[in-house]
């Protein structure tokens, strides 16, 4: 489609440059690489030596840096990678890194692969300094930067693995340099495309540290690492380039040297060239009325798949067939246009058929017909079917290389009547139908809206704006993910601002705004006949039945997966007919069928997840009235519900068996409470909508979410239209208890009373959910240090429980062993814990077998028992199986925090000091980087203030303590001035966290 660019950052002082084709070039075996490599260095550097004094520093050198620190944005890390010089160091350094990682094998052996991984980088790093006579800052760069990599990689545990797997590839992928004879003089050409190469290694370099500064949070880096990943393979892509451009640029210094040689050489062929017979160029017949966009840009991947699916080059006794296919707007017709417009010289026919409807179709035909002088008189000129039969059987016997070009042909059963049957050549189609790859066509690509990173470069390339502006580049992707990279939009909305002279920091509140104007505009930068508004139009009109029915549904979910799961189960409990298809495996799958088909979804056949565009998510939207948004989205909102348990009708603990599917849906809650927000979507059932975001709260409070879940529980609350619910008790005790793991006791206590009264008011006397309200009661007068309330509420609690022989007995019994322990009564509290039924054989296995996080918590009880009764050896046993178990069920959150605090702790009673800092040290980074961890974090510094004093370091005992004191004023002003004393910090965190 029209609106693609053909202008590009380059230069060695540009990291983003494009990437036009991907050069890959066999590597020698390694003894011969290496040797050669050393061969080269020594002659090179003989005349680098030479001319070293009368050099001085290429400003490309500068501006390599320049970008490096521009891309880090971490001027503290700027200083400190010149820390690490050579590759000895870097590993010296790893040294260190291996006592932090887990003892598996793959951790391990990952990280000792790493010095044969990087001999490559290291043999670069040798050229740099040797051929420019560089300081020994520019291969600090590239040393301490990998430290820094590996260090912020291994505290992010299941990233290291991959971050060395990009080390190694990088690494494969630099100059593998020629042997040369004697000499060799250094030309700017060389030095600039060696700069290239160095400038992108180190740049990626500098991305990586500045993502994991970016990114600490687990479950955020999770969600922002594949991005990170297509950032490598194109950082790939272009090193793979510029190092062919290296070598090129090497061999030619090298004729240059020998020139003498060469140019008898090329004399040679000039002459042979000349004795050759002159004939008369054969005719060529190039039909291609639609225009070759000036602005066209990237698309490599695409052109180089054409390429080898369709060059004539290739001898072929059969036709070559091949299909772009994508969704509208995508930009299919101009990678068609570019690769013809590329290819002239290598065929001598291309002919182009707008194939969008079957009248286009004819008149193409007719004139094509003209031009190969085909039909002659009106008559025949007026005969469509005559001229396809003359043009396809001129085809079949056509000796010269040539093209046919279908240019949207959506319906493809209109376009087998116009398919050459035989011939020599080369057939391709633009399409939306995803099926053309299979028929007619043998081969395809599916062609995607740009990533972030080129749809941002492109839209200030058509702007006219300064890539290198951070805030441009910022602005840029935030404008690039809204229009979901769709090269349409980015042309349109391009030549919306630069008609507007629109500041882009302007454009999304004015496109929030106005989105529907907007879209409908025309600019005069493309001729493309579709807008935003109309591209989609057709095929949306022409949809009917279930497929329509699906299609309508689509805005409401998380537009990149789309699972038919949730779909066939959620739709179970509908009872509606016009959604009896959902739960159809056959009937869904047709219904999906008729929308690939049209370009307006994509699946994923091997896991069976639909997508759609988000500006086709937001057509279909400005299609709906008020009402059928209204009733779409409440059908949503029944489907999605299907994922969580209800959590207010009965007693029930920890729903962790559950956690896959309710994970599968999370995002599509997110995005459902984002558009109700956005375009005002009126709720057909309140107390349904406020159900689902009350399940979905439970969910994220159990896997300690608890910002997430706060936001989404309010919501839920101001939802309910009737305040005496036993649903809207359920979200009243869920606020409690966020409160409570955050530390508020005293807020918690309210809405639990809350709860319990309404649950007295519609429950009986016996009832478990009472018994779940006292327990939380009893929970919050436990933290607030009333012990003798919390001792009543927890035997009310029980009684009731027993009276009904209710499963959760062993959740109140758990609870009053906490309490008991708290009032230093620890054989009593050991008592107690060994009622729990589920702990009948009390062994530290019975803990973990069961899978349920709330059981590592009675771990971590037991262990603070074993730590009163004196048993500190079964304590750091326990303690420490509860902190493995909460680190790979939980991940980097809340109780993780609590476990490692615990163990360092007894780390130090054991006398083992240096290892629980090491742990402390961890607790801090988890700590930091969650919302609620500032309680964790000032206990933490805490203890390493009284730990680095034991150990005689009074200057960093200072800093910390100074932290500790300052985060505890931060958390509760009035304790500004109270003793240093554990007791104290201890304040700032739960007393137990199940």
């Amino acid at each position: 489609m029209h609106g693609e660019l053909d202008t590009r950052q380059g230069g060695a002082d540009s990291c983003a440059a494009s990437c036009s084709s991907e050069e890959n070039s066999a590597l020698p075996p390694l003894p011969i690489a290496v040797a050669t490599f050393w061969l080269f260095l020594l002659t090179l550097g003989m005349s680098a030596k030479a001319s070293r004094e009368k050099r001085t520093a290429s400003p490309l050198w500068h501006r390599a840096l320049e970008r490096y620190r521009e891309e880090l944005n971490q001027n503290d890390d700027y200083q400190s990678v010149t820390e690490i010089a050579s590759l000895d160091d870097l590993l010296s350094h790893t040294k260190t890194i291996e006592k932090s990682l887990p003892r598996d094998r793959n951790a391990l052996g990952s990280l000792q692969r790493l010095g044969p991984t990087l001999k490559f980088v290291d043999d670069f790093s040798a050229v740099i300094a040797v051929c420019f006579g560089a300081d020994a800052k520019l291969t600090a760069f590239v040393w301490g930067s990998i430290r820094l990599m590996l260090t912020l990689a291994s505290s992010a545990g299941d990233n290291l693995k991959d971050v060395l797997d990009m080390l190694e590839e990088l690494s494969l992928t630099l100059p593998r340099l020629k042997t040369y004879e004697t000499s060799l003089e250094m030309d700017r050409a060389l030095e600039a495309a060696l700069v290239d190469v160095y400038t992108e290694v180190i740049c990626f370099y500098a991305r990586c540290i500045h993502f994991f500064r970016s990114h600490p949070p687990v479950l955020l880096r999770r969600g922002a690492w594949e991005d990170f990943r297509d950032d490598f393979a194109r950082t790939l892509r272009r090193i793979r380039r510029l190092s062919a451009t290296v070598e090129s640029e090497a061999d030619f210094a090298r004729m240059k040297r020998d020139r003498g040689k060469y140019d008898e050489v090329l004399g040679l062929i000039e002459k042979f060239k000349g004795t050759e017979l002159k004939e008369d160029a054969p005719k060529r017949y190039h039909y291609v009325p639609s225009t070759l966009s000036p602005r066209f840009w990237g698309r490599e991947d695409a052109l180089n798949a054409l390429q080898e699916a369709l060059s004539p080059e290739q001898k072929s006794h059969q036709l070559r067939t091949f299909a772009l296919y994508g969704m509208g707007g995508v930009g299919k017709t101009h990678i068609a246009l570019q690769y013809a417009n590329r290819h002239r010289e290598s065929y001598k026919i291309i002919l182009w058929v707008t194939a969008d409807n079957i009248i286009n179709m004819g008149q193409s035909f007719r004139e094509i017909a003209k031009l190969l002088g085909l039909s002659q008189t009106e008559q025949e000129m007026q005969d469509t079917q005559g001229c396809m039969l003359k043009v396809k059987n001129w085809l079949t016997e056509a000796s010269d290389p040539w093209i046919l070009i279908f240019d949207n042909a959506d319906n493809l059963e209109v376009l087998r009547h116009a398919w050459p049957t035989n011939g020599e050549g080369s057939v391709l189609l633009t399409t939306r139908d995803a099926n053309a790859v299979h028929s007619p066509a043998s081969k395809g690509f599916h062609v995607q809206p740009f990533d972030v990173a080129d749809g941002s470069e492109v839209l200030l390339n058509l702007v006219g704006f300064d890539y290198t502006s951070t805030s441009n580049r910022e602005k840029a992707v935030e404008i690039t993910k809204a229009l979901g990279g769709l090269p349409l939009a980015l042309t349109q909305i391009g030549g919306f601002i630069a008609q507007r002279k629109l500041p882009l920091r302007d454009f999304l509140p004015l496109y929030e705004r106005n989105a529907s104007k907007i879209d409908a505009r025309k600019t005069s930068i493309s001729d493309y006949e579709h807008t935003l508004s109309t591209v989609w139009e057709m095929s949306m009109k022409r949809l009917e039945g279930d497929a329509h029915t699906l299609f309508n549904m689509l805005p409401y979910f998380q537009p990149d997966g789309i699972d038919e799961m949730i779909l066939f189960q959620g739709s179970s409990s509908l009872h509606e007919p016009a959604y009896a298809f959902l739960h159809d495996d056959m009937d869904l799958g047709d219904a999906e069928a008729v929308l690939l088909r049209t370009g307006l979804v994509d699946k994923n056949a091997g896991d069976a997840v639909l997508s759609i565009h988000r500006l086709i998510q937001e057509a279909i939207l400005r299609n709906q009235s008020p009402d059928i948004q209204k009733k779409n989205f409440h059908i949503v909102v029944r489907i999605l519900s299907w994922a969580f348990p209800d959590t207010w009708s009965e007693d029930v603990g920890h729903q962790f068996r559950s956690w896959a599917n309710c994970e599968k849906c999370l995002p599509h809650v997110n995005h459902l409470v984002a558009q109700r927000e956005r375009h005002k979507i009126g709720l057909a059932c309140p107390q349904g909508y406020g159900e689902l975001l009350l399940r979905c709260s439970w969910y994220l409070y159990e896997r300690e979410c608890y910002d997430i879940a706060k936001s989404l529980i309010n919501a839920a609350l101001e939802t309910f239209e009737d305040k005496g619910t036993l649903s809207y008790a359920s979200a009243a005790d869920l606020s409690g208890l966020l409160d409570l793991d955050m530390n508020n006791p005293d807020k918690a206590l309210i809405p639990f009373e809350e709860a319990f009264a309404i649950r007295k008011n519609l429950l009986g006397p016996t009832d478990g959910m009472l018994a779940s309200s006292l327990n939380n009661i009893a929970l919050a007068y436990t933290e607030m240090g009333e012990l003798d309330k919390a001792y009543a509420a927890h035997e009310e609690a029980i009684s009731i429980r027993l009276s009904v022989n209710s499963d959760r007995i062993g959740n109140s019994y758990s609870n009053m062993s906490s309490l008991l322990l708290r009032m230093n009564r620890p054989d009593e509290a050991e008592e107690m814990l060994k009622r729990c039924p589920s702990l009948k054989d009390f062994t530290d296995e019975t803990f973990i077998k069961t899978g349920n996080p709330r059981f590592s918590g009675d771990m971590v009880l037991l262990s603070r028992i074993r730590v009163q009764q004196g048993r500190l050896d079964e304590a750091l046993r326990l303690a420490s199986k509860a902190l493995a178990f909460r680190k790979r069920l939980l991940g980097n959150r809340l109780k993780t925090c609590d476990s490692l605090y615990d163990v360092a702790s007894l780390l130090h009673m054991h006398g083992n000091t240096a290892s629980a800092i090491e742990l402390l040290g961890q607790l801090m980074d988890i700590a930091g980087s969650i919302p609620e961890g500032k309680g964790q974090l000032a206990r933490a510094y805490f203890k390493l203030a009284v730990l680095q004093d034991e150990r005689g370091r009074h200057g960093e005992s200072h800093t910390c303590k100074e932290m500790a004191e300052s985060l505890r004023t931060e958390l509760k002003p009035e304790t500004e001035g109270a003793p240093f004393i554990e007791e104290q910090f201890m304040k700032l965190c739960v007393w137990m966290l199940w």
